[in-house]
């Protein structure tokens, strides 16, 4: 089984949500006809991606958590999937092969229209798999319910059955696949909910509060094409929007759209949170850190 390291940073799930339905606009029902590839150290089994790829058909292209998945099949070619997770500076997109190649080029993926789709990556913190079967089923399986897909009661569940923080529980894509440190912040400070707060002591309204502004808050950064905070761009090299609609995240320091108060940051699960101490209560018991 492939042991996937999933990206904390950049991009979360309006961003790969994007990425994917403008590959599916794009490529979906082209064949690979060849692979090319430059620096592979972001690739589980290299040779494998070289070897496969070749032939298959792209069926449809989705994501799954913080993942593209790419569905790939064709005559005398069992089902299959690449796994892409673009990490902080990657880049998938269709272009023409007269299109001169960008650095960072790192796989080329020559198209049966005569483009090519290629994966650029500066700092090849993404990943890239191919695979198939049982191998393809478990992997999948390792990961939680999607938002998107789940309804406020499985959402209870996963929260409510756990005694951990609830920005690590959001956080964790075992539990909650797709979710970041953006759309985090972003749901906790509209629910009304400190970032320390344990998820087994939200009360059941606190719970279906943050449901539907996660939900809210998700579907609206989809349909702005996500954030664009580092490098990120979609599959047509565009910037995203939401970005100037963030209500907290990376405003340490600055007034609480709501109250005025100063948003603060402080560390949870090892990650950067920043919210409102007054529309935010902190929980009993928690200490205060920068």
């Amino acid at each position: 089984m492939v042991a996937w390291t999933i990206g904390k940073e950049m991009p979360e799930l309006p961003e790969v949500e994007t990425v994917a339905r403008g590959l599916q606009r794009a490529i979906a029902g082209r064949k690979i006809l060849g692979v090319t590839l430059g620096k592979t150290d972001f690739i589980d089994d290299a040779a494998a991606v070289e070897k496969e790829l070749p032939g298959r058909t792209i069926r449809k292209v989705e994501r799954f958590g913080k993942f593209l998945l790419l569905r790939l099949g064709g005559e005398n070619h069992a089902d299959g999937a690449l796994l892409v997770h673009l990490g902080m500076t990657g880049m998938l997109m269709p272009l023409a092969v007269s299109e001169p190649q960008a650095k960072h080029t790192h796989v080329v993926m020559q198209l049966d229209d005569g483009r090519e789709l290629r994966y650029i990556d500066a700092r090849r913190f993404g990943r890239m798999a191919f695979l198939a079967g049982e191998v393809l089923r478990r992997e999948l399986e390792r990961f939680g319910a999607d938002p998107l897909e789940s309804g406020p009661e499985e959402f209870a569940k996963r929260i409510g059955e756990r005694r951990a923080r609830i920005k690590a529980l959001l956080l964790d894509q075992s539990v909650i696949r797709g979710v970041g440190n953006i759309y985090a912040d972003e749901s906790l400070w509209k629910a009304k909910i400190h970032p320390a707060q344990l998820g087994a002591r939200l009360k059941p309204k606190q719970t279906k509060k943050l449901y539907a502004v996660l939900l809210e808050i998700l579907k609206k950064a989809i349909a702005l094409r996500g954030s664009s905070i580092s490098d990120f761009l979609d599959a047509e090299g565009l910037p995203g929007e939401y970005q100037r609609h963030h209500r907290v995240y990376g405003r340490e320091g600055e007034a609480c759209f709501r109250c005025g108060t100063r948003i603060r940051r402080v560390i949870v699960a090892g990650r950067s949170s920043c919210f409102c101490p007054r529309c935010q209560r902190a929980p009993r018991g928690w200490k205060k850190r920068i």
